[in-house]
């Protein structure tokens, strides 16, 4: 038995009496019964991920997971793989986008090199190479089936890692220049659609360069046959490194029950493979953010969640994921005020 087997054997689901306690605390206190909306139901998945009403968002980690992809040869983005490394470096040393957000949200950030081209040992990166980048999914498969089993047991490592550190809320992302591209192809094959249905501009491209990636997506697909009743077949043919190691860590949330936000449309595609491989891993997910990408909101439409942010993002890193850590952090505050209708001597509110 491999150990993905292992994995998926050993998820369970949510905890139901967990989930209708922290609702029954929500309905308990002095407000209009659900008027705080997804903010109350995140806290309840997240109680029925942990197995307890009592819930602290205390210790939060942004695991970015950094791979480059071959297919960028093909002309399908606006700057070089040399930017994954340039990117990693600066995640590396607190230096990015995401890191000064996640300073803001008290969140700390994990860079880890899974395949970054040519990429030497970083100081405040973590080294879990699997190979030195993926191949051109237009001439071939991105990886081999077993190096794509290895990164994703090496993304639900990460988390039993820090499900032994204590921490109680994990958020996804990823860098890798090209992989608007290999989450383009996984998205057209696991929800069935044309690579023109799910393919956007990624950083910024030009009529032509996106003529360029459909291209791409379309010969890779047709070359490659990747089965959509075959998630790791999907992500090995026409994926990327952190697409595997991302959907590793959405399994091992289910697995080590600690909740973990989605980031936008490629940590998402990753998601939605996770769920393929097992259904019963989507009850550990939350949706940060939807992504500005056409294919954003179809992934969390087919995850059957939805976003406590709507504000166009596009960015990747992890930063939509971040950007909701603050807003759990309302919720919590009112969750946990004490403020009953008891306590304030008036009537509770009923259903009507």
């Amino acid at each position: 038995m491999n150990i993905l087997s292992e994995i998926l054997q050993q998820i369970t689901g949510p905890d139901e009496a967990a989930r209708t306690a922290c609702l029954a605390r929500w309905d308990s206190l002095a407000k209009p019964l659900g008027s705080l909306g997804l903010l109350e139901s995140s806290l309840a998945r997240i109680a029925a991920v942990t197995g307890s009403p009592d819930l602290s968002l205390e210790r939060r980690t942004l695991l970015v997971l950094c791979a480059d992809n071959g297919v960028v040869a093909q002309g399908v983005t606006q700057c070089g793989s040399s930017v994954t490394a340039a990117v990693a470096r600066a995640l590396g040393a607190g230096e990015s986008t995401v890191c000064r957000m996640a300073r803001a949200a008290r969140c700390r950030v994990i860079p880890v090199d899974l395949g970054i081209s040519d990429f030497p040992p970083t100081s405040g990166v973590r080294n879990c190479r699997v190979r030195n980048g993926t191949a051109d999914i237009t001439q071939g498969p991105a990886m081999t089936r077993q190096e794509c089993l290895h990164a994703i047991a090496l993304g639900a490592e990460l988390v039993r890692e820090c499900r032994t550190a204590g921490v109680s809320i994990l958020a996804t992302g990823e860098m890798g220049i090209g992989n608007t591209t290999t989450s383009s192809a996984v998205a057209a094959v696991l929800l069935e659609k044309s690579p023109a249905e799910v393919t956007g501009r990624g950083a910024g491209l030009s009529d032509a360069g996106l003529a360029r990636k459909i291209t791409a997506i379309e010969r890779a697909i047709g070359l490659n046959r990747p089965d959509p009743a075959d998630p790791v077949g999907v992500l090995a043919k026409v994926g990327g490194l952190d697409l595997a190691g991302l959907c590793g860590v959405f399994l091992g949330g289910a697995l080590y029950r600690i909740p973990v936000l989605i980031d936008g449309f490629i940590s998402g595609a990753a998601a939605l493979c996770a769920v393929r491989l097992c259904p019963r891993a989507e009850f550990a997910m939350l949706a940060s953010h939807v992504s500005a990408e056409p294919a954003g909101g179809l992934m969390l439409d087919a995850l059957g969640l939805k976003p406590l942010i709507s504000a166009g993002m596009r960015l990747g890193e992890g930063t939509g994921a971040v950007a909701a850590l603050p807003l759990l952090d309302l919720a919590l505050a009112v969750y946990g005020s004490g403020q009953t209708f008891d306590h304030l001597g008036i009537d509770a509110y009923t259903p009507q």
